[in-house]
């Protein structure tokens, strides 16, 4: 499979699905790209001529250059054919937004590894099916239907699930938290974790990950060497929920994948130097710290408390986090106290 570089930057965008209609992921996603910098946009649809002033393309061959990036907006059983139009175009990466795969049931899934199947011949490479796109505030690219643009900062947010990224996304915009790139993976059926992370090595703008991590990782050799060569200098924050127990009700993730165990990804993630938080709030302080200083050099802290009680229970719950209270000198707290 081919490098993510042109994927994640592309100079070409073309929108398979595009349209003018209102309230359609084909008009918001042709907008985003229309507005992401000095980049070359391609309208595809065979049933128009123009969409929103440019012209529009029967279909991808058709399109007139190269084309670095398609974004898919049609219905899940026209993808499988549109994969085999873009391997044939020379399309470099596919983003599949559209639903109705695996997490639907056994018919979903059956177009899922015919969208494989069809793309060895290629390997063009794929993010989704169902999910959001990726944003790169670095670059200036929206390639997702969402209408904000988080400020530009130097944490990326991967995640497998569109809603929680949304999330995020929301809560980051609101809370002034900039990132330096946004993937929302949702089935993961080529692109996944290791892929994203593996890149993110190399990319200047990026000083931490955090995760949400809903399935269980496909290519688990390729994960644990990205995220053990970004954990040595940079910081990994995950999120992931516990797996639900037979009977919970509720065994199947929202892209349709069981849950793995506990205990095998704690005992990984420990391994490789990942902080794996519990709740989605603590992602969020975890996002909104290491936006807002450098990186700590050691487990020490100084808490300080308008009163005894509050600095009691912030003291014990730093100690049962594995973290140590410092010993401040007197210059220090003469300073403090001045």
């Amino acid at each position: 499979m081919g490098d993510l570089q042109k994927l994640f930057n592309p100079r070409t965008i073309a929108i398979i699905g595009a349209t003018e209609k209102e309230g359609t992921f084909g008009r918001a996603v042709l907008e985003n790209a229309l507005s992401s910098g000095n980049r070359m946009v391609y309208p595809v649809n065979p049933n128009r001529k123009m969409v929103l002033g440019k012209p529009c393309w029967s279909d991808i061959g058709a399109v007139p250059g190269p084309v670095d990036m398609a974004i898919v907006a049609t219905p899940a059983a026209t993808i499988p054919p549109i994969v085999e139009a873009c391997g044939r175009a020379g399309v470099e990466g596919i983003i599949i937004i559209s639903a109705g795969f695996r997490e639907t049931g056994e018919e979903g899934r059956r177009l899922e590894e015919e969208i494989l199947r069809i793309n060895r011949a290629y390997g063009t490479r794929i993010i989704g099916p169902n999910c959001l796109g990726i944003m790169r505030p670095a670059v200036n690219l929206n390639a997702t239907f969402l209408r904000e643009n988080p400020e530009r900062g130097n944490i990326a947010f991967i995640s497998d699930m569109g809603s929680f990224g949304r999330t995020l996304l929301d809560w980051g915009i609101s809370a002034h938290i900039g990132f330096s790139m946004v993937v929302s993976l949702g089935s993961a059926i080529d692109v996944d974790f290791g892929d994203v992370i593996d890149f993110l090595g190399d990319d200047p703008h990026t000083k931490s990950i955090i995760l949400y991590m809903e399935e269980v990782v496909g290519n688990v050799k390729r994960f644990v060497s990205a995220i053990r060569c970004f954990a040595r200098s940079k910081p990994v924050i995950l999120l992931k929920p516990p797996g639900l127990k037979e009977g919970d009700g509720a065994g199947l993730t929202h892209t349709g994948m069981m849950a793995g165990p506990e205990e095998v990804y704690d005992a990984v993630f420990r391994r490789l130097g990942v902080v794996r938080v519990r709740e989605a709030q603590d992602l969020f302080n975890a996002a909104s710290v290491l936006y807002s200083r450098n990186r700590p050099k050691g487990p020490r802290l100084a808490i300080a408390a308008n009163a005894n009680g509050i600095g009691v229970i912030a003291a014990k719950q730093l100690l049962r986090a594995g973290g140590t209270l410092a010993n401040l000198s007197g210059q220090t707290l003469q300073a403090m106290d001045s």
